[in-house]
């Protein structure tokens, strides 16, 4: 077997075609998770008219769903670490694919515990993609280019979380009866089981893509990343601590606190612009706002990264934080049309928040990365706490809980100008592939 090969050196196998194919499976990858995660934005609301749920229970649906980020990011480590990146991606396509197929019997029952138990499955997929895929685009080609390959890769999951609620308002609101209508009258017997199954097709159109996907990278040579990759060896670690880089300190918290505001705005969405006295939309027409919402997210990024050329990425975070909390609490006192288009806003403003915490994060980590990167990945289960935003508007009303989401804002202000200080910084360690 020949030795090390730097990352970026070409071989006869590893050529930049090899990495240019590469890169665009890796695309399609990060379209799909944020494709599929979006989903949810549109089928929360129509869930919660089948099942006759409050708000403490719809979200809920978006708990059980980050709560695999904490169960499976640790077993998709040691499971890459014992059959490789390219194997672990198409064992995510699949979990994720058996999920998808489980939403059909879910929807003819139909059955919450068992739609809970599909999405469950679907996320536990997405986890392992995410534990995959993140760390091989930074190593898949030269590395004076890993950034723009790690922006490319990130509006492409953006344009699947933009496209996604017009799938889901088109296939799923706009085929059944609570989608429809404004009426607040309860379904009967007969329209909650038609609306139920309304999510079949969709979901039955999803395993194909992602069956025939994990067949094209079972199939497809990918450059290989063997054990080598690791910074550093065990007991070269045993004299470094984490904990000592208050920059991943206090990220860690910052990505689970950030997650609560992102998708406790995404799920709320709906029913928050639906209601009479803001937007007075169907849930389908709703969904088309919701596409805003996200398009605006794909539209933040690239202006993020354009401004970061020449502005610390601290002070853009910074201004971010502040935009974000100026429209939520537009959005949680306002009424009409001002308050509907303060929400669509904040995807704007919370397009930067991830990728920009997450690189703050790992800044002067060193031989550390892959540690603090895994730490900052299991954070993302903080998404499961939007349930908290449910609580509260139950217990009072909808505009009332996106205070919780100001409040979240306002620790992401205090990451980005102080918490996110570089302290002892490592010299960083070019990885390798085999």
């Amino acid at each position: 077997m020949a030795g090390p090969v730097p990352i970026g050196a070409t071989t006869s196998t590893t050529t930049t075609e090899t990495y240019r194919g590469a890169l665009t499976l890796l695309a399609t990858l990060f379209f799909m998770w944020g494709f599929i995660t979006v989903i949810n934005g549109t089928l929360l609301p129509h869930l919660r008219s089948v099942f006759d749920l409050n708000y403490t229970q719809t979200t809920l649906i978006e708990s059980v769903w980050f709560i695999a980020y904490f169960f499976a990011s640790i077993p998709s480590a040691k499971l890459i670490e014992r059959i490789g990146y390219k194997k672990s991606m198409v064992i995510g396509l699949a979990i994720m694919a058996v999920g998808a197929l489980g939403m059909i019997p879910a929807a003819r029952i139909p059955s919450f515990g068992v739609t809970l138990f599909a999405l469950f499955v679907i996320a536990s997929g997405i986890t392992l993609l995410q534990v995959a895929a993140n760390p091989y685009v930074a190593v898949v080609g030269p590395p004076q280019t890993s950034s723009s390959r790690l922006n490319l890769v990130q509006a492409f999951n953006s344009m699947g979380t933009t496209l996604a609620p017009l799938f889901g308002g088109y296939l799923i609101l706009g085929r059944s009866t609570s989608g429809t209508t404004t009426d607040p009258r309860a379904l009967t017997a007969a329209e909650k089981l038609a609306d139920a199954q309304a999510v079949q097709l969709p979901y039955l159109i999803v395993a194909v893509v992602l069956i025939a996907l994990a067949f094209v990278i079972a199939r497809y040579r990918l450059p290989d990343m063997g054990s080598s990759t690791r910074r550093l060896a065990a007991e070269g670690r045993k004299s470094l601590s984490l904990w000592r880089h208050r920059n991943l300190v206090f990220g860690v918290p910052a990505i689970f606190i950030y997650l609560i505001a992102e998708i406790g705005v995404g799920n709320l969405f709906i029913n928050f612009v639906s209601q009479p006295d803001i937007g007075n939309l169907t849930h389908e027409q709703a969904s088309r706002y919701l596409f805003l919402l996200w398009g605006g997210m794909m539209v933040g990024r690239f202006i993020g990264s354009f401004l970061m050329r020449s502005i610390d990425a601290g002070r853009v975070l910074a201004g971010a934080s502040v935009g974000a909390l100026i429209v939520m609490l537009i959005a949680t006192f306002g009424t009409g049309p001002v308050a509907m288009w303060a929400l669509i806003s904040v995807g704007l403003f919370h397009s930067i928040m991830f990728p920009t915490i997450f690189t703050l994060g790992i800044k002067g980590l060193g031989p550390l990365t892959e540690e603090g990167s895994g730490l900052l990945i299991m954070a993302i289960a903080g998404g499961a706490l939007v349930f908290v935003l449910g609580w509260i508007a139950d217990a009072y009303d909808l505009q009332t809980s996106f205070l919780l989401t100001a409040a979240c804002e306002i620790y992401v202000l205090f990451y980005a100008l102080w918490g996110s200080r570089v302290t002892e910084p490592l010299p960083d360690e070019m990885p390798v592939i085999v």
